[in-house]
């Protein structure tokens, strides 16, 4: 009896001597958090990145069989390790060959979810086109309609894309219907990097050089937007 009544206070004082951590831990980080107000420093912003697709849904197949779930994954981690170097916190959806849930309406909750839950100054969703007319080509951003922080957000990288991309002279486009543009909380745009249904830039798509390339414009175009936000 007296064993067991040496364990129900070891345990009772385990327990206390957690919240106690607990609570101390979250003390200290008030603490840290008013001295940063003080200082006047603050926290670096904070953009995810979705790369879109993954596992078994591979979205789009180039006409040079290049699969769109990987282009996407590569294009997103360059952009990671760029803005990282620029002191920006970074998160993404996904960071490697994945898909979010068992189905793709589940899949595309879940991204939601955590753009939602993260509250990133930006969120921008990694994408490759495709279109019947093999002859269209380009870079294009898509924003919500009802955004002005996406619209922003959406022409900046535009001007971005059209700089930088040679021959590259699209608009950014509003719309409505994409899920994860009109269930998101915070501004969100997609960036289709190209059309894998032109061969010519399907092959540029999968050049890892290219892909490095491109990720350092979209580097370029957050870069800009959250120069111009303020954040």
């Amino acid at each position: 009896m007296k064993e067991k009544g040496k364990y129900v206070v070891a345990a009772v004082l385990l327990i206390c001597l957690i919240v106690f951590c607990l609570n101390a831990g979250g003390v200290l980080r008030s603490k840290i958090q008013k001295s940063r107000e003080v200082s006047g420093e603050t926290a670096p912003p904070l953009v995810l990145l979705d790369p879109g697709h993954g596992g078994i849904d591979a979205g789009k197949t180039g006409i040079n069989g290049a699969k769109e779930k990987d282009i996407n994954l590569n294009i997103a981690l360059y952009i990671k390790k760029l803005l990282e170097k620029e002191k920006i916190s970074v998160i993404m959806t996904r960071a490697e060959d994945c898909r979010l849930a068992e189905t793709q309406v589940e899949d595309l909750k879940e991204r939601v979810r955590i753009m939602n839950e993260e509250q990133p100054v930006l969120a921008v969703s990694i994408h490759q086109n495709s279109y019947h007319d093999e002859s269209v080509r380009g870079a294009q951003v898509f924003y919500y309609s009802d955004s002005a922080k996406g619209k922003k957000a959406g022409e900046i990288m535009q001007n971005a894309l059209n700089e930088n991309l040679e021959g590259n002279g699209k608009e950014a486009k509003a719309n409505r219907s994409y899920y994860i543009l009109k269930k998101t909380e915070v501004p969100v745009i997609i960036v289709e990097c190209g059309f894998l249904s032109n061969y010519e830039e399907a092959e540029k798509l999968a050049d890892e050089e290219y892909q490095q390339t491109m990720a350092d414009v979209v580097r370029e175009g957050i870069v800009n937007y959250i120069g111009n936000s303020g954040s």
